[in-house]
């Protein structure tokens, strides 16, 4: 065994104090959200339709996976086929992501469940999903002079199925037994995930998938509200910096988990303020649909016609719509070009 999961490697983990109150308030955080479930389910219902389509576009993005933003809308709600390579992935992470989002608490971590959330990842593309890598995969930096550094050597492909066996059998035994926190485990398994890179393509994908699925078995709901991939877009340089760092020496069960460690409890405790936030911002009468129009209008061209956001946000009343429109151009934000019932506007970049 490699990794995280060596005997006494997780026994014997010292963990920073910042750390430990980092878990000490996420078991604080995870008490409001369900307090929350419990209150006010049809208000969550709207943060749900958000999270989930950012978590699409977000984690396929990160990969260099792109399509506009009004297509991964229709995509995330089935309301169109893929008609690409990229639209074929992004409906293969819609299916997976949905998949876990309803039945992540009886799904049990095994080899055979990494392929199948693979299989169908890759379900829409031309690649071949559901099988174990066939030849290395170095982890390389293209640097901006054009020459090429060597970040990290996963396993070579014929030890790829044993080492992510033992990493599952580690981390349901440290689940089961334990040993330490699920806060300290859950990325602990997700950084051996990455190192080993089990896959020719999609590991970074079915990581996030991964960590998704097992934050939700430990009662760590707030991605489904809020887009933990968001963030990690949003972050990805501290992202990067922190699974380079921590996998040093991971060969030899000598890596410092603290820095990955310490990245994946700020991104839990960046959403559950998040989620508290926007809970709040609901309850005052400026609810989610509202942010979903302006994620839109973000991601839509600079010029862009009152169907494009229709299309886009389905769900969203005209009211609402036309609401969100009148504040930004209030704000200076965009402005009307042509008035009409399918209005063009232009961002004024102010």
């Amino acid at each position: 065994m490699r990794g995280s999961f060596n005997p006494g490697y997780l026994e014997e983990l010292v963990v920073s104090p910042s750390t430990v109150q980092s878990i000490r308030m996420l078991g604080e955080h995870k008490g409001k959200q369900q307090l929350f479930e419990r209150q006010s389910p049809q208000m969550l219902r709207a943060l749900r339709e958000v999270a989930t389509v950012q978590s699409i576009e977000s984690s396929n993005r990160i990969e260099g996976v792109v399509a506009p933003s009004a297509r991964i809308v229709e995509i995330a709600a089935e309301k169109t086929a893929p008609r690409n390579r990229p639209e074929q992935e992004i409906a293969g992470y819609r299916d997976v992501l949905a998949t876990i989002h309803a039945n992540a608490r009886g799904m049990r971590l095994t080899p055979g469940l990494i392929l199948q959330l693979h299989r169908d990842l890759l379900s829409f593309s031309p690649a071949s999903g559901g099988t174990w890598k066939d030849s290395p995969n170095d982890i390389i930096d293209v640097l901006p002079d054009g020459t090429h550094r060597l970040r990290f050597s996963p396993v070579p492909p014929h030890v790829a199925e044993d080492a992510t066996g033992d990493a599952v059998r580690g981390y349901r035994h440290a689940i089961e037994a334990r040993v330490v926190d699920p806060l300290i485990v859950v990325p602990a398994f997700i950084l051996d995930f990455l190192c080993i890179h089990p896959f020719c393509d999609g590991n970074g994908r079915v990581s996030r998938l991964l960590n998704l699925m097992l934050l939700y078995q430990n009662g760590y709901d707030v991605g489904r509200y809020v887009s933990l991939e968001k963030i990690v877009e949003d972050t990805k340089e501290t992202y990067y910096g922190a699974l380079e760092e921590s996998s040093q020496g991971w060969h030899e069960g000598r890596h410092d988990l603290g820095p990955w460690l310490e990245y994946c409890l700020g991104v839990l405790l960046a959403a559950y303020r998040q989620f508290e936030d926007r809970v709040g911002h609901m309850k005052s009468g400026r609810g989610a649909k509202r942010e979903m129009v302006i994620e839109c209008i973000r991601h839509l061209p600079p010029t862009f016609r009152y169907g494009d956001i229709e299309r886009a946000c389905p769900g969203v009343s005209r009211p609402t719509i036309v609401r969100v429109l009148g504040e930004l151009r209030d704000k200076g934000e965009i402005r009307c070009s042509k008035a009409g019932r399918d209005a063009t506007w232009e961002k004024t970049n102010s």
